[in-house]
């Protein structure tokens, strides 16, 4: 689903690519949306416990955590030849014809990365990299609002481009404020 979305992939993909029987699918999931709403809690996971490894590193100062979260992620993207997005990003791109549910469950995930974010940032407002009157939150939103967006259009592109400038321009927002 990080390439194709939800409504243009077929559960006879899903089969093939996990290599199991349908009869073996319909046991742990009653339906497609059922299996997507799990895959969401999976990836939600996932990308939440990359993120508190980059941001709890303590080699690196605040800000340069969530530079390198950016890196890692262009990295992983052009592995797969900027084919793959976020999953919560290609699903949010498909939300008005998702199953009910989902939207919430798309919005909890960019809340949560987003609340780690802040967290980060507050970091780097106390160690001196952000001036004290810095919203962290607002800048989370940000963050992940631009972030999300370079996805796409580096997916779109099929080059780092878009996640190079964005990257570049939201560092050096931070050096005026």
């Amino acid at each position: 689903m990080t390439q194709t979305g939800f409504a243009s992939l077929r559960l006879e993909d899903i089969l093939v690519q996990a290599k199991v029987p349908k009869g073996s699918f319909y046991y742990h999931f009653p339906s497609k949306a059922a299996f997507t709403s799990t895959l969401i809690t999976a990836y939600q996971d996932y990308l939440s416990a990359k993120l508190a490894r980059h941001f709890t590193n303590p080699a690196l100062p605040p800000l340069a955590r969530l530079r390198a979260f950016t890196q890692e992620a262009q990295t992983s993207m052009a592995r797969f030849e900027f084919r793959r997005g976020c999953l919560v990003g290609n699903l949010g791109q498909e939300v008005v014809t998702l199953p009910s549910g989902m939207r919430a469950q798309l919005q909890a995930a960019l809340a949560q990365w987003q609340t780690q974010t802040a967290g980060l940032l507050r970091a780097a407002i106390g160690a001196g990299d952000l001036p004290a009157d810095t919203d962290p939150d607002a800048l989370a939103a940000y963050f992940w609002i631009g972030w999300e967006g370079a996805v796409l259009r580096a997916k779109l592109d099929q080059s780092p481009r878009p996640l190079i400038q964005f990257r570049d321009m939201f560092f050096n927002s931070l050096k005026g404020t």
